[in-house]
Parts: C-alpha cells; structure tokens; sequence
C-alpha cells in the first residue's frame, strides 16, 4: 500500500511538472495556431537563471528573476523569430522553432559549459502519509500546478483579456476587425507560457538538483505529447495529459521488466489515443475555412 501511495504521488508531481510545461504549448498552440519547440529549452534557461541568481542566498528572489528572465526571452523570441513569420506556413514557423530550440541550447553550452550544474533550491523534507514517505515537494508541485490551471482557466473565460485571446484563437481576422490588437495577445501568450516554463524549471530542480544544456529538451516533448493527449488548445486538457503521462511513467519505472520501456509505453499512448481519438481527450473539433 505504501509503495504504491509513493508512486502515485511521485506520478502526480512528474504530472504536474508535465501539464506546467503543456500548458505553456496548449496556450501559445490554441492562441498562435503554431508549435513553439523552444519551449522546452525555456525551461533549460529558466532552471540557469536560478543556478545563477541563487548566488543571493534568497531563493524566492532566484525564482522571482528567473520568472522575469523567462518572459523577457520569451518574449523576445517572439518579436525576432516568430513576429515576421505571421502569415508563413507552418512548416516554416516549425523550422524556426527548432532552430531557436538550437540556437538556446548552443548560447547555454557557450555561457556555462557543457558539464551538469547542481542547484538546491529548497530543501522542503519529507513526510509521511498512510504510512508512505512522501516528498513535500512532490505535494507542492501538485498543489501549484492546480491553482495554476484554475487560475489560468477563470482567467480565459472572466477576464477582457482573455475573452479577447478566445476571440484571437476562434479566428485572428475577424478579432482584428474588432479593434483587438492581434499582436500584443498572441505577445501576452508567449510571456504567460514563458512564466509557466520557469515554473516548470523549478519544479524539475526541486525533483533533480541539476541543470544541464539539454535539461528542457525530454521534458518538452513529453509535455508536448500530453499537450495532444489531453487536446491541444485546452487547458484542462493540458493538465489531464500531463498528469496521465506522469503516472504511467511513474509507475512504468517501478515496474523492473518494463522499465527500458518507458518512453516507448508514453509514446505508443499518444499514439492509440490519436488513432481512438484525434483531437485528444478534451479537443474540439474545428471546421477549417477554405
């Protein structure tokens, strides 16, 4: 029983981490209609932004500038790379979001060298619950990513902002001729999913004290895939792939003869959930105009 309390929480939290960083595709994928693939090394430059800034011995701080740094980048990456591409074809926007994803990875490498940093940015302890030890940690990642949801969610539906990030993602012509700045939202998504993804970073750090140049890349994919398990542009959808993604991963690595398998058991989920159902679980079907 301990065991698998243990496990199910740890899954939750690897879940939670997930949906984070899903949320941040979901939001810029539903708002933008593009796949922004740098997003996972956001995630590396939020995780070196604490590395650096926990040198004030003030972690709430490291968090609060990296979370600064993250949106700044974020958006900078949109006005340079994205911004003139508006109107291009998706292939040309997916070539130029694997190439930033490079180009952040090789600046990194550049800046802080290839070998694996250590940062411990809180040392939250344990607990014990019905008789499992428990990560507090593992709890507060959990408990983050749902008020992150609920708040991101009241936002869309009750706010002007995000009714007019509604109106942008139901079709961007017909906003613009509303007076809706098309621009500044889409400029707005990318710094909330930018914020997300130094979230994301520091709950990866409180999972695995370190951060490498590659650090966002697995986790970006793999939040990418519940991004499309959950249904892409749907934020509730964002957060039920991640958190079914993180327990099956969670449990597949307790389970010895599956284990190597893991990635592959994710993947092959994606996959049938597709091929059952193609715009995700929580998806909604959407008439393209010709």
């Amino acid at each position: 029983m301990e065991v698998i309390l243990s496990t199910l929480i740890n899954g939750l939290s690897l879940g939670g981490i997930y949906a984070m960083i899903a949320l941040g595709y979901t939001m810029v994928y539903g708002i933008a209609k593009m796949l922004n693939f740098a997003h996972g090394d956001v995630i590396m430059i939020g995780g070196y932004l604490i590395y650096v800034f926990m040198a004030t011995n003030n972690p709430l701080l490291a968090i609060l500038l990296a979370v600064v740094g993250c949106v700044i980048l974020g958006v900078t990456i949109e006005k340079i790379a994205y911004k003139p591409l508006r109107g291009a074809s998706p292939l040309a926007v997916l070539i130029t979001a694997i190439g930033v994803s490079y180009l952040l990875q090789s600046i990194a490498q550049i800046i802080f060298g290839s070998a694996t940093k250590m940062v411990t940015v809180y040392e939250f302890g344990a607990i014990k619950l019905l008789g499992a030890t428990v990560q507090i940690s593992a709890l507060v990642t959990l408990g983050v990513t749902v008020v992150v949801m609920l708040v991101l969610t009241l936002f869309v539906k009750y706010t002007r902002l995000g009714r007019a990030m509604i109106a942008v993602s139901e079709d961007k012509a017909a906003a613009q001729l509303m007076g809706i700045n098309v621009n500044g939202i889409i400029t707005v998504t990318f710094a909330i999913g930018s914020a997300l993804a130094a979230l994301a970073g520091l709950f990866y750090l409180l999972k695995a004290p370190s951060v490498s140049t590659t650090m966002g890349s697995m986790p970006g994919i793999k939040a990418f895939t519940a991004a499309v398990i959950g249904g892409i542009g749907s934020i509730p959808g964002a957060m039920l792939g991640g958190i079914l993604l993180g327990v099956v991963e969670s449990i597949s690595y307790k389970i010895t003869a599956i284990a190597p398998y893991t990635d592959a058991i994710e993947f092959s989920i994606l996959i049938i959930i597709l091929l059952v159902r193609p715009t995700g679980f929580l998806g909604k079907k959407r008439r393209e105009k010709v």
